[in-house]
């Protein structure tokens, strides 16, 4: 206080014999306040009384990450709610002179003291979290087992092991173990949707009969556990999965490709490799090949999320699990494929990276069928066939305009998905609207649209 003082005075002083407006008082105040904050910083004093300060601060740092905390994480919620009911008797009993409440304070104390016992001790366990396969498909049970080898030189008594499987936890009770000996439990995880789950950690746990004091010791690191989406087998005749090594033909002509097209006259430049001599011979002039260009078969989803598209969750699962059928089809004739969803492309390098990134996908807002299209569309400009997975509350006209993204050549059909619903086949222009309500009906409803 007493340096600021100092620096409004004077700078008032200085301002009226120089004429200095508020702009150079301002400055000035900054500048005289700086000066003597450095001057203060310089003072051996200051220094010392600074480090003292510093060295204090990470001393109760330390004290409180290595004490308190953990103390603190021992006391059950029944622990606390005891621990304050024994310090407001005490205050009771000594303020008042109240002898019940002093009792009911010792008699709390005592409860703590020999709840502490229960939970003290260390343990030297080798514990194994072993998940059988970390990726299985909706309604598979995963399997998984958890080892544990006693490593004390000294018999260890019963314990209690506890495994999170996300927001659920499995308890197992730890026998006796004898020093060496080993202990095996197997579990099943049952999967009844679409999620990632998070398996662990193994941690084990001591408390007191009545849960006043709690204390976790974490011995391995959590797994993850995909749950991917169902999915069914594709015939090889379903629209889109072209098996002809020439490619696609386009109507644009190139000088070489693999896909011939007709036979026109020399031109300067020409690759004289696609002259056609036998045809040069007949006619007497130089005759050239000319190629159609071709593109490999390229399939393009277009997954919506938008919930309002889709009766419930039913009816998005039904849209997941058919975009990941027709994706495991393409991965599996090693065909170009991408996936579009409201929340960007997912990777497609691999059927497990497909399918765990179909694992994570939500429903979302904001944004519709149209506009996922013409990102679909702005995006794979070259694809041979893009599908449109959506729901049953796309009217016909959003259809149209989705439709009216795709470029001339690629081969368009909207796919629309509702649980319970008959399959269904209808054209609007030049796109094929198939309706699917079971994921078993998918294989029979593409190859409708093939006839």
């Amino acid at each position: 206080m007493t340096s600021r003082t100092i620096s409004r005075t004077t700078d008032r002083a200085t301002a009226r014999a120089t004429g200095a407006g508020p702009g150079a008082v301002g400055a000035a105040l900054r500048a005289t306040a700086r000066g003597l904050a450095d001057r203060v910083g310089r003072h051996p004093w200051y220094g010392r009384a600074s480090t003292g300060a510093h060295a204090a601060g990470r001393m109760a740092g330390r004290v409180d990450r290595r004490w308190v905390r953990p103390v603190l994480g021992v006391v059950g919620p029944l622990g606390r709610l005891l621990l304050a009911v024994v310090v407001g008797l005490a205050v009771l009993g000594l303020t008042l002179g109240w002898q019940e409440a002093g009792v009911g304070a010792v008699f709390g104390a005592l409860l703590l003291l020999i709840a502490v016992g229960f939970v003290l001790g260390r343990s030297a366990y080798d514990v194994d979290l072993d998940l059988t396969r970390t990726r299985v498909a909706v309604g598979d049970r995963a399997v998984g087992a958890v080892g544990v080898a006693s490593a004390a030189a000294r018999p260890l008594r019963p314990a209690s092991l506890e495994l999170p499987v996300g927001a659920a936890t499995a308890a197992f009770s730890l026998p006796r173990l004898a020093p060496g000996e080993r202990y095996e439990d197997v579990f099943t995880i049952p999967t009844t949707r679409r999620t990632v789950l998070t398996v662990g950690p193994v941690r084990s746990v001591r408390a007191d009969p009545l849960h006043l004091l709690r204390r976790e010791v974490r011995w391995t690191d959590p797994v993850e556990l995909y749950v991917h989406p169902r999915t069914v087998a594709l015939g090889a005749s379903t629209p889109g999965f072209i098996r002809d090594l020439e490619g696609l033909p386009t109507r644009d002509l190139a000088n070489t490709d693999v896909s011939f097209h007709a036979l026109r006259d020399y031109q300067p430049g020409d690759d004289r490799r696609h002259i056609h001599w036998r045809s040069t011979a007949r006619t007497g002039t130089l005759m050239v090949r000319q190629f159609e260009q071709t593109r490999r078969s390229h399939i393009g989803i277009g997954l919506s999320t938008e919930v309002g598209e889709y009766d419930g969750e039913a009816d998005l699962e039904l849209a997941i699990s058919v975009a990941a059928s027709i994706g495991l089809q393409a991965a599996r004739e090693q065909r170009n494929l991408d996936i579009i969803t409201p929340a960007g492309p997912l990777r497609t390098r691999t059927a497990r990276t497909l399918l765990d990134d179909l694992t994570r996908v939500s429903g979302s807002t904001g944004v519709p069928a149209v506009e996922l299209a013409r990102t679909t569309a702005e995006t794979l400009p070259n694809a041979s066939v893009i599908f449109f997975v959506l729901g049953m509350h796309v009217p016909a006209t959003d259809l149209r305009r989705a439709a009216a993204w795709v470029p001339v050549g690629i081969r368009t059909l909207a796919i629309r998905c509702g649980a319970g619903v008959p399959a269904a086949r209808a054209t609007i222009g030049d796109l094929v609207v198939l309706t699917v309500g079971s994921l078993d009906e998918l294989g029979s409803v593409l190859r409708r649209a093939a006839a």
